[in-house]
């Protein structure tokens, strides 16, 4: 758990864990350096439990940072955040930890986006995983860091978060699965809390930005040499990337008619004029 100026939330977020009906577990609480009562809330409760452990940074970090200080303090076998305005059901922590349990060798779980055809918990093989995500309904790896559970040894595997803002946690899903089985479970296991501190709100050229952003994060793991799609495949996924992002251009332009980011998604995404002829075809077709 890490946190900043949450004085308002972080006993909320501390209370839901400690009452977990799983009950093995540390709680690491990080503060990168809050100003208001967050340091003082959070050392009382270390004091009447043992497996909470409070450490305060020198300086600031910034989100992604510190939820990798936070993660080099941890001894257990997984790894499991939880940010600190949010709050993690009594069943959560033992759904997460007896899905995971049940897959063999490297491993993360994510919860699902919706129900899916089987019943969970679900696993996925890295090739499975990434045709999911670049094939599927749903965006797979559109989940924040507190719908995950990790397997420590494989998130040091792969170095952690990078630090990227806004797409970091895309950036870790892919680099997990490329060489773990993801497993999936029920959704609704934690609540995320909507309030005014935070920045969730993004303007249209902010939107266009970070959809740039991902979409970078998806070529680099199309293009890496662990890639767990064949080469067929992964030309079929840039394909249909090019169509995704044609459509958003035309989007921008009929609904939005906002030319300015219109062109800078033709730009950024790399696309043609025949990538906007396919799509009005597809249309059409459709």
């Amino acid at each position: 758990m890490t946190c900043y100026n949450r004085e308002d939330y972080v006993s909320e977020a501390i209370e839901s864990v400690l009452a977990s009906t799983y009950s093995n577990f540390e709680l690491i609480i990080v503060d990168d350096c809050s100003t208001d009562k967050t340091v003082e809330i959070v050392k009382d409760y270390e004091k009447s439990d043992s497996r909470i452990k409070v450490y305060q940074n020198e300086v600031n970090l910034g989100d992604y940072p510190n939820r990798i200080r936070a993660a080099s303090y941890a001894n257990g076998k997984y790894l499991k955040y939880l940010d600190s305005d949010d709050i993690i059901y009594p069943h959560g922590l033992a759904v997460m930890v007896d899905a995971v349990d049940q897959c063999q060798g490297l491993c993360f779980g994510l919860s699902a986006m919706a129900s899916e055809e089987a019943p969970f918990p679900i696993f996925l093989t890295p090739n499975q995983s990434y045709k999911t995500h670049f094939y599927g309904k749903s965006d797979l790896f559109g989940r924040a860091p507190g719908s995950a559970i990790i397997l420590t040894s494989l998130f040091r595997q792969v170095g952690g978060f990078s630090g990227k803002k806004n797409v970091g946690d895309h950036e870790l899903w892919l680099a997990l699965a490329k060489y773990g089985t993801l497993v999936l479970f029920p959704r609704d296991l934690m609540w995320s809390r909507t309030h005014a501190d935070q920045q969730r709100s993004f303007g249209l050229n902010n939107k266009a930005l970070i959809m740039f952003r991902h979409h970078e994060i998806d070529i680099t793991a199309l293009s890496h040499d662990d890639c767990p799609l064949s080469s067929v495949e992964v030309s079929q996924v840039q394909d249909n990337l090019r169509m995704k992002h044609a459509d958003y251009f035309f989007k921008q332009v009929r609904r939005v008619k906002n030319w300015k980011i219109a062109r800078v998604v033709y730009k950024k995404m790399g696309l043609s004029v025949v990538d906007l002829v396919k799509s009005i075809v597809k249309k059409f077709k459709g």
